[in-house]
């Protein structure tokens, strides 16, 4: 739905893909055109290149854009585009193929200046040989996929016992979620926040930064609630932060939208952890903070343009807190609860912004991510934007189907929070 509003406000047409599970989904009638690829498996469907190269093909597609998920940072899938004559609005497959794999992508940035965490200077091989890395760094470590995401084969060891059986555990996961099972190490960083940069870059060399975002509260290693600017970093903090974000990105040619993620410990220190070559979930908060609509500047520099904004050019105003709302089951673990909307209040009001699918009769698959509705506002400073957001929660029913937005109230009046 963002991608299509955005494609309609420059007067292009849109051709959507779906799965036969999403035939009655509200972008199904939005688009210009529509069409059914698979069945409802990711593999079948969202996952089948071929099919949807051919179905972009068939109606003479300019271009793919990927979203967020499934191809977003296939670098194969880029290729394919490219060699059908087709762009692949987002990087180069190049750029993909460097920075998608967390550990070449870490070592590049080292290369560079950027911060990265102690760790292993490649990939690990066994896990007597991440025992001795473990030892030099000191415990506790942390496990990660190199081709990981969403908190997907990563583990914590907090000494030698736990380290062997997580490394045999998060391979055989990163295998099984993305065919590839190599692991690299990092010292763990306690007390982390998760701070990460937006950037834009065209296909003539401009690079600028759009503020920075916390993603500090999650479950399961997958963001929760995300915030801009950062809150209680210091100023330079905050100016280097950015300036190693544009550095990053600079040095690898990067275009299209994409953020650097940086983790910051309870000293401040800030360490480089991966690049996302996409546009994030999380996009509209800076969108908020800007008034930089980064999907529409994703179009225009796929079309060839240079970026419209210059990096002088960029405000930050007020603050802005965005809330994944989900179904499921905050009780029993953020559970995913799928099954039919049978009746919607929406929240609206000004500074208040709602991305989302959802209408009364609307089903919610168990096929697919359980997220389903971004909820945003903004306001001149954070205290108020947390008060607005409370009040939107509180105006937002979902009957049906359980929701994490009691848990994301609770939240929002947790003093710790609030501090």
């Amino acid at each position: 739905m963002r991608i299509i509003r955005a494609a309609r406000q420059l007067g292009i047409e849109t051709v959507l893909v779906h799965s036969s599970e999403d035939a009655d989904s509200k972008p199904v009638s939005a688009a210009t055109k529509a069409v059914c690829v698979g069945g409802p498996a990711a593999t079948k469907s969202y996952l089948n290149q071929e099919s949807i190269i051919q179905t972009a093909l068939s109606f003479g597609c300019d271009a793919i854009h990927p979203g967020y998920g499934f191809l977003s940072e296939n670098a194969d899938f880029a290729e394919k585009c490219k060699e059908n004559g087709i762009v692949f609005i987002g990087p180069t497959a190049e750029v993909i193929t460097l920075m998608g794999d967390k550990q070449t992508a870490r070592k590049r940035m080292k290369s560079q200046g950027v911060p990265t965490v102690p760790g292993s200077d490649g990939l690990v091989p066994s896990a007597e040989e991440a025992k001795k890395i473990a030892d030099k760094v000191g415990y506790p470590v942390l496990l990660k996929a190199t081709a990981g995401g969403g908190g997907r084969g990563m583990r914590i060891a907090k000494n030698e016992d736990e380290l062997v059986n997580a490394f045999d555990s998060a391979t055989a996961e990163a295998a099984n979620a993305f065919g590839n099972g190599n692991l690299y190490l990092e010292k763990l960083i306690l007390t982390p926040r998760h701070i990460e940069v937006q950037i834009l870059g065209d296909n003539y060399g401009n690079v600028i930064h759009l503020g920075e975002r916390d993603c500090s509260l999650q479950r399961r290693n997958q963001k929760m609630i995300e915030e801009a600017p950062a809150y209680g970093i210091d100023e330079e903090t905050r100016r280097e932060i950015r300036e190693a974000a544009l550095k990053a990105a600079k040095s690898v040619g990067y275009t299209s939208a994409g953020t650097v993620e940086f983790v910051v410990d309870k000293n401040g220190c800030f360490y480089f952890i991966e690049m996302n070559t996409r546009i994030q979930v999380e996009h509209p908060v800076t969108e908020m903070l800007t008034g930089v609509d980064i999907v529409r500047e994703q179009l225009l520099i796929a079309s060839g343009e240079p970026l419209s904004i210059r990096q002088e050019d960029i405000v930050l105003s007020g603050a802005a807190i965005e809330c994944r709302i989900n179904a499921e089951d905050a009780a029993k673990g953020f559970l995913p609860c799928p099954g039919t909307i049978s009746q919607l209040q929406l929240p609206c009001g000004e500074g208040v912004r709602l991305e989302t699918a959802l209408y009364s009769g609307a089903r919610i698959s168990p096929y697919y991510d359980s997220m389903i509705a971004k909820l945003i506002v903004h306001a001149q400073n954070r205290t108020e934007a947390i008060r607005k957001m409370y009040t939107a929660l509180e105006e937002m029913k979902i009957d049906g189907v359980p929701s994490n937005i009691e848990f994301l109230k609770s939240v929002m009046k947790d003093d710790s929070y609030r501090e």
